[in-house]
């Protein structure tokens, strides 16, 4: 049995780890449409029921694929999925917060998923040109019309989740977190806790960097998109991986391995915090199960901390102009 934590504002019980897609859409290298469908339907079988898209994962792909996953099994999951970002050819994504999109970008993806109602939908990125208030209006909408049932927000900074909060209540707060990047989610948790919401911590692997897998940019297949990533690059690749070694040390002492060691002191955070680690293949996905059985007493906890603080990792999580859009 997987345990479960409630989302905040909601009846959602969701597995405490969960499952993020977007590399089942050949983000990170090559994915199998075939293998990305087992393997989710084995996550489910094997009691995950978190499932966390975009219909901006392979531009609808991802959303389409989970689709043909959930048949006969929709009602064992909370589907989770984002709108908001829009294709800008030859440049960055750009960001499409008005209400009248919202409504578009929901009815497109209850279609491609193949369901009548989205459990927890997100704005994916805040668009700065158009007050939250006025796009979480349009995610009002979408609950009322029955569509959604919860609504959530990605990458948005704590006096943006505040105003968000005031129009209609917030369950989820999705962004970056782990071991090895966790100033913003130190900063936002706070808020997040009295106003009752839960924080869904997406590549809480480090992007496979805390999973000890990672040893050089060779290690990386060529055309997945980290290696346009600051942290995976040059002097900062050399300087990260002197922090996962002590990682991999406290792994060894814990007689578990880093990406599960890094998961349970994720979820030892508090039980508003939940993980959604994304992963390709099986084995990974069983190994990071394995994180719920790993015990880590309050002094672990510290002292993990302490040996990775939460300024010590090199390079900006995104590229210059992505790391625009996050946290506002």
């Amino acid at each position: 049995m997987v345990p479960t934590r409630r989302l905040g504002h909601s009846t959602l019980e969701v597995s405490a780890i969960g499952l993020g897609c977007m590399g089942l859409s050949a983000v990170y290298g090559p994915a199998d449409v075939a293998e990305s469908i087992t393997l989710v339907q084995r996550a489910i079988d094997l009691g995950v029921n978190h499932l966390d898209s975009s219909d901006m994962y392979g531009w609808g792909h991802n959303e389409e694929l989970l689709g043909r996953a959930l048949k006969g099994r929709r009602d064992r999951v909370v589907l989770a999925t984002k709108f908001g970002q829009v294709q800008n050819p030859g440049g960055p994504n750009q960001v499409n917060g008005r209400p009248e999109y919202v409504v578009q970008a929901c009815d497109a993806s209850l279609q491609r998923l193949g369901v009548d109602v989205i459990d927890l939908y997100y704005q994916h990125r805040v668009d700065p040109k158009v007050p939250i208030e006025e796009t979480v209006g349009g995610m009002k909408r979408c609950v009322e019309q029955g569509k959604v049932r919860f609504l959530g927000l990605s990458e948005a900074a704590p006096t943006t989740v505040r105003r968000a909060h005031r129009v209609h209540p917030i369950s989820a707060l999705q962004s970056e977190y782990s071991l090895l990047y966790r100033k913003e989610p130190e900063e936002t948790l706070p808020t997040l806790r009295e106003l009752g919401i839960s924080f869904v911590a997406y590549s809480p692997l480090g992007r496979s960097l805390l999973t000890g897998q990672i040893h050089k940019p060779q290690d990386i297949p060529e055309g997945d998109r980290r290696l346009a990533h600051p942290r995976f690059q040059g002097d900062n690749l050399v300087r990260n991986l002197e922090l996962v070694k002590k990682i991999e040390a406290f792994a060894r002492e814990k007689g578990c391995t880093p990406g599960q060691l890094v998961l349970a002191w994720l979820l030892a955070q508090g039980r508003e915090v939940v993980a959604i680690p994304g992963t390709k293949r099986l084995d990974r996905l069983q190994e990071n199960l394995g994180a719920l059985k790993v015990q880590l007493s309050d002094d672990d906890v510290k002292r993990l901390a302490a040996s990775v603080p939460s300024d010590a990792a090199a390079g900006p999580r995104y590229p210059e102009a992505m790391m625009k859009a996050v946290y506002i």
